[in-house]
This record gives C-alpha cells, structure tokens and sequence, in this order.
C-alpha cells in the first residue's frame, strides 16, 4: 500500500499516461443548486477562474456560495488523459488534478476576492495531498486564463508565503499554469454536498489569514 500511495504521489510523465477517449464522458445537465445549464459558454460580461485545492467537493461548495459568483462544475484538468473518468484520475496514471471551474461576476466579485478564498480555504504547503486526501489529483493549483490574473495569483503567493512563514508553515507547493483544458467530471460529483450535506469534506484551511482583501494590493 504504502508503494501504491507513494507512485500515485509522482506526477506520471506524458507517455506513460492512460490513453483516454475521443468523446466527453456524461455529466449533469444542470447545476443542482441554482438550476442554470452546466456549461463552459461564459455570459457577456463575465469571467472564468479555475482553481485545485485537493477534493473537488468540499471546494466546489466555498465557491458557489459566494455572492456574484455565476455557475461551478468540477471536472478534471492539467493531465494528459483526454476525457478521463474519476476511476482513472484516482490510479494516478492520468496527470489531472480535481479542480473547480467558477464563472463569476467582476463587477460583484472580483478574482482577488477568488482568490482569498482560494489561499484560506486549504493548506497550500502539502505538495501531492490536501489532508488525508494523497496523490496528484489532490495538489494545490492556480489556473489563470489572462495575464492579469496570472499576475494578480504571483502576487498573492508572494504575500501568502510571508504569512505562512510567520506562522511556521512551510514553502507553498501551489502550482500556477495557463489554464489547460477542462473536462467535466460525472454527474454524481457535481455539487456533490448539495446532494449529500452529510458527505465527506476533507477540506481545511491552515488559519492563516491572505491579505488580499484588506487594503493590500496583488
């Protein structure tokens, strides 16, 4: 076992991924909490973040939440498997990580305002895990679809890190990448504690508050 935990812990390289299919696998059709159509069309005026913070269940709850915060999906991203399913993704032989896609409002929420929740709401310092929860799938992440908010993610690393340091955590193992492609996650998965309010939630902040959203400018 401890092999097994140890190999789905090294993120596999490109040749040695799961082949994956050609069509996407099914998902829900609509969001179970606010009724609107799951799907990647963005309305006019509105932006996209996407963000991995270790079980894409317990996350995709902190942002739904939020006040101007439009539509959430979980699904699958920065591996190599296209169209994986969560049985695969758990082997640790496809590279994705489990992450949250928000569309939100910037003139009600803006994406510094994404991104506290994101640094409080997990540990950034586990590297392959989050809590109890091991391997690739579980690793902390950033995926910035413009420059701006590639920036504003430096930058609120940067202050987080110092924070952290203060209070004896260690360095921050959170990725920032362009943001790759997004592939839904099954049905069941989608707003999972919206259907189940009792199901496991293994997600938990260090205590350590950001700065961002305080008078401190990313």
């Amino acid at each position: 076992m401890f092999l097994t935990r140890k190999r789905k812990s090294q993120m596999i390289d490109a040749d040695d991924a799961l082949q994956g299919r050609t069509s996407a696998i099914p998902t829900a059709d609509a969001h179970f909490v606010n009724g609107r159509p799951l799907t990647l069309d963005v309305p006019d005026g509105f932006e996209v973040a996407m963000f991995g913070m270790g079980c894409f269940w317990g996350v995709e709850r902190m942002f739904w939440k939020l006040d101007g915060v439009w539509l959430t999906m979980v699904g699958y991203a920065g591996g190599f498997t296209p169209n994986a399913t969560y049985q695969e993704v758990c082997t640790g032989k496809t590279g994705h990580n489990e992450v949250v896609r928000v569309v939100y409002d910037p003139s009600l929420v803006t994406f510094e305002d994404l991104l506290k929740v994101f640094w409080e709401g997990h540990d950034p310092t586990q590297g392959m895990r989050q809590g109890n929860d091991a391997g690739t799938q579980y690793r902390s992440g950033i995926y910035p679809f413009s420059d701006d908010q590639r920036t504003a993610a430096e930058g609120s690393k940067a202050m987080f890190a110092e924070r952290l340091g203060d209070s004896g955590f260690g360095s921050i193992t959170t990725e920032i990448v362009a943001a790759p492609e997004f592939y839904f996650a099954e049905d069941y998965h989608q707003q999972y504690l919206a259907k189940n309010p009792s199901g496991y939630c293994g997600i938990g902040g260090t205590g350590v508050t950001c700065p961002i959203g305080t008078g401190v400018s990313a």
